[in-house]
């Protein structure tokens, strides 16, 4: 099973050097991808920016943006950056796509939260003929840069209810499975969907199995995940965000072995961790594990 990492992207604070270190840390370890979320309320940096830097850095992981929030965007202008992107990166690039959960996050960008989930089915249309150098209307230029893989980079699903993956299924290549404390169950359940919604579709490409959970490997690590987790749902309320902490618990090397082992057992062809701070030790600590399992 392949092994990516999510940069700690929720942290405030990093600076140009934090996150320098943390692209070669990965591009040096045993790593397939370094993935980044994208949020625009709170102390986030710029995904897309934050990734083209990673690009740049890197020269041999897979930069995964995980995930984009699709429908908060112009299709064509998004097409653009991820075009722009795939060339910055030599072809190494994946895109997982979202609705996201965050309606403020829309508020603020002036995008309707309304009806994203047909919007994006369109959007991906658009992308797609604006990478096959398709002109955005009559009249005028393609849009460019043409991407470096052909038709465009491998799109994944965020999307894990069967309506969500009904619709994904006539265009992804595959899902982003995610459980927060890495259970085997409920990525099996997310895989079993997947590949019912494939099927249905009519077809006849096996997706790609992504799945992934909250890590941390730091000191007092059960303190962090938890203040981690808890922060990270409130938006969803107090008691969802209480629960969620509550059954976090992948803060040492045994307990995130059970996970990988969960994720791999579940199906996934590659695992994205995503550590809740932003120390250094995370990675190292991760590659040491990753060496003797």
């Amino acid at each position: 099973m392949k092994i990516g990492l999510c940069l700690p992207y929720m942290k405030a604070g990093l600076t140009r050097e934090d996150y320098h270190a943390w692209f070669r840390h990965i591009d040096q370890g045993p790593f397939h991808s370094l993935s980044c979320g994208e949020r625009i309320l709170g102390p986030t940096y710029d995904m897309r920016v934050l990734l083209a830097s990673a690009a740049a850095v890197t020269e041999r992981v897979e930069i995964n943006a995980t995930l984009y929030v699709l429908p908060m965007h112009n299709a064509v202008r998004a097409a653009k950056e991820i075009a722009t992107l795939d060339v910055l990166s030599g072809g190494r690039l994946t895109v997982t796509v979202g609705y996201g959960g965050r309606p403020l996050d829309y508020k603020a960008v002036g995008a309707q939260y309304q009806g994203r989930h047909a919007k994006m089915d369109e959007q991906i249309a658009t992308m797609k003929s604006i990478w096959a150098q398709n002109p955005p209307f009559e009249g005028v230029d393609p849009v460019g840069p043409v991407p470096v893989q052909q038709g465009g980079p491998k799109i994944l699903t965020g999307a894990m209810g069967p309506k969500g993956l009904a619709r994904s299924a006539r265009w992804a290549d595959g899902v982003f499975a995610f459980s927060g404390n890495g259970e085997q169950h409920e990525l099996a359940n997310t895989l079993k969907l997947t590949v019912e919604a494939w099927q249905a579709a009519g077809r006849s490409e096996v997706p790609y199995k992504m799945g992934g959970c909250w890590f941390t490997l730091a000191e007092n690590g059960a303190d962090k995940l938890y203040e981690y987790v808890y922060n990270y749902l409130l938006i969803a309320g107090e008691d969802i965000a209480k629960w969620m902490a509550d059954s976090a618990h992948r803060s040492d090397a045994d307990a995130l072995k059970e996970a990988l082992d969960n994720i791999e057992a579940a199906g996934c062809e590659e695992a994205m961790l995503s550590p809740v701070t932003a120390e250094l030790c995370e990675i190292d600590r991760l590659v040491d594990i990753l060496e003797t399992r």
